[in-house]
């Protein structure tokens, strides 16, 4: 039986449970997981801000225990490099990505997957911009 490379993208900042029910969810489609972890420069073209570093990101979730191995992510575009070199079976993502990646069908598998219910990173920033500031 052939082993199975399951590849995924995401920012996991201020990591949390659902980043691990998600980890652990798409560990279990093969017999590895490579996580690519979006740059800060690849954040700052999407306009978005992490609260870590990538470096602190990648060794948090590096640390996992579902997860084999981290990379960066620099671009939307290197997704069917990656599923190259990478040798990877499945790509999958939550299911708020549905049909944005099925070009990539051609190369693997494509697989999305629903969201941990009720915890989300923009959720978790909005809770805590709007607590009272102390001190």
């Amino acid at each position: 039986m052939s082993k199975k490379t399951v590849i995924t993208y995401g920012t996991f900042d201020l990591f949390h449970v659902g980043h691990v029910r998600l980890l652990k969810r798409l560990s279990e489609l093969g017999d590895k997981l490579i996580v690519g972890i979006s740059s800060d420069s690849f954040n700052e073209l999407k306009g978005k801000k992490s609260f870590f570093s990538y470096e602190e990101r990648a060794e948090i979730v590096k640390s996992c225990q579902y997860v084999d191995d981290v990379f960066p992510e620099n671009n939307w575009e290197q997704k069917p490099s990656d599923i190259k070199k990478y040798e990877a079976d499945i790509f999958a993502m939550g299911d708020d990505w549905v049909g944005k990646f099925d070009f990539l069908k051609e190369q693997c598998e494509v697989i999305y997957l629903p969201r941990t219910e009720d915890v989300s990173t923009t959720h978790i920033k909005k809770t805590l911009s709007s607590l009272p500031r102390v001190g």
